[in-house]
C-alpha cells in the first residue's frame, strides 16, 4: 500500500507499522537492560467524611498493581506518613528524592478531594493542603517526562500553573467551580491497567487513551443517573495550558480546534504507558526517544498538509515514514550507527 493510499484510507501510521512489526518479529535481539524506571508516586489525600476512605484506598491500590505491572518504582503517601511528618512535607521529601534529570518518566497521581476559593485551587491533604502554586515551584527544576494527574474535585486550576513543555497534565474538572465529589478518579484508577481502554489495538494502554476510557465513563455514570454532570476532564500535553476536553477526540487524535486556533493535545499522552507492550520493552530508551519524534514530526507534518503542496506534503512523509519503517525492521548486523535501527510497537 502507498503512503498516500495509506493517509487517504484513514489508516494511521501507528496501526499500520505496528503490523509491519508483527511481521518482522525481530523485537528480542535488542532487549536492553534499563538502568533507569519509572517512578509512579501516589498521594492519597484527606478522606473527609468516611465513606470516601474506601473509595480512595481502593484506587491507590489499582495504581500499585498497575505499577508493579509495568515494573514501575512506586510510592503510597497516606494521611498518616511513616516519618511522622504530615503529607505536605512527606510528598516534597518525596519529589526531591526522585531524580530531576531522566529519561524515565515521573507519575504523580492526586487521589481525593479539592476545593477553590476563587484564588488557589487546593488538593487537601492532612495537614496543610497542597496548592497548584506550591506544586508548580517543586517541579519547576524537573527536566524528565511528567505525568500529573489530579483526580480531585476542584482540580482544573491545576492544569494552568503546571502546563509546561514535557508534561501531561490531567485534571477532573475544568475549572474550580466545579468542587462536587469527583468519581473521575476512580474511573480512571480502572483504565490505566485495562487491555479494554486500548483504543488503537497495540497491546497497551496510553495515557490518553485512559483519560479517555475514564472520561467516557463519567459522562456514562451522570447520564445513567439522569444528574447534571458536575465533572468535567481536561489534559494538556502541549504546555499552553489550555486542555482538551475528551469529547474533541475521535478515537485516539483530537478532531475539533479552539476559536483561538491553539494546538490540540494528545501526541505526547498517547506516547507514555504505564505498562508498556513486549515490543516497547525491548526498545531502548534512545529507540523509543526517536521514534516518538518521528511520530510528532508525522502528527505535526498531517496539521499542515492544508497549507502544503500535495506532492510535496507526500514526499517529507514519505521520508518520515522511512525512517520509522527502518526502527520497525532494524537488523542488529546493519553497520549504520547514526540511525536507530530496532523495532518499535
Amino acid at each position: 500500500m502507498g503512503i498516500a493510499t495509506l493517509e487517504r484510507a484513514g489508516m494511521s501510521v501507528r496501526e499500520f507499522l505496528f503490523g509491519a512489526m508483527l511481521l518482522a518479529a525481530v523485537t528480542k535481539a535488542f532487549a536492553e537492560t534499563p538502568t533507569e524506571r519509572p517512578k509512579v508516586i501516589v498521594v492519597m489525600g484527606a478522606e473527609g467524611e468516611d465513606e470516601y476512605a474506601p473509595h480512595f484506598e481502593a484506587w491507590a491500590a489499582r495504581w500499585q498493581k498497575a505499577a508493579s505491572a509495568g515494573g514501575a518504582l512506586h510510592d503510597l503517601i497516606t494521611a498518616k506518613p511513616a516519618n511522622g511528618t504530615n503529607q505536605l512535607n512527606a510528598l516534597q521529601l518525596a519529589l526531591a528524592s526522585e531524580r530531576h534529570e531522566s529519561t524515565e518518566p515521573l507519575w504523580l497521581v492526586l487521589i481525593g478531594h479539592g476545593t477553590y476559593d476563587n484564588k488557589d485551587a487546593k488538593f487537601n491533604l492532612s495537614g496543610p493542603d497542597l496548592t497548584a502554586a506550591t506544586l508548580a515551584d517543586w517541579l519547576k527544576s524537573f527536566r524528565r517526562p511528567l505525568a500529573i494527574i489530579n483526580t480531585a474535585s476542584a482540580s482544573g486550576p491545576f492544569l494552568n500553573k503546571l502546563s509546561a513543555p514535557g508534561r501531561v497534565i490531567i485534571t477532573a474538572t475544568r475549572s474550580g467551580a466545579e468542587q462536587n465529589y469527583s468519581r473521575f478518579g476512580g474511573f480512571f484508577s480502572e483504565a490505566i491497567g485495562s487491555v479494554e481502554a486500548d483504543l488503537d489495538k497495540d497491546g497497551q494502554t496510553s495515557l490518553l487513551e485512559a483519560y479517555l476510557r475514564a472520561s467516557r465513563k463519567v459522562a456514562e455514570f451522570y447520564k445513567e443517573e439522569g444528574r447534571l454532570a458536575t465533572e468535567h476532564p481536561l489534559l494538556d500535553d502541549n504546555g499552553d495550558g489550555l486542555g482538551t476536553p475528551p469529547d474533541w477526540f475521535r478515537g485516539i487524535r483530537a478532531v475539533k480546534k479552539s476559536k483561538e486556533g491553539a494546538s490540540l493535545d494528545g501526541m505526547h499522552a498517547h506516547q507514555m504507558h504505564l505498562i508498556r507492550n513486549s515490543s516497547d520493552q525491548a526498545l531502548s530508551t534512545a529507540v523509543r526517544t526517536r521514534r516518538d519524534t518521528l511520530e510528532q514530526s508525522i502528527e505535526g507534518l498531517r496539521l499542515q498538509k492544508g497549507s502544503l503542496n500535495e506532492d510535496d506534503y507526500y514526499l517529507q512523509l514519505e521520508k518520515l515514514l522511512l525512517e520509522l519503517g527502518e526502527i520497525y525492521r532494524g537488523s542488529p548486523g546493519s553497520q549504520e550507527t547514526s540511525r536507530p535501527k530496532e523495532p518499535a510497537r
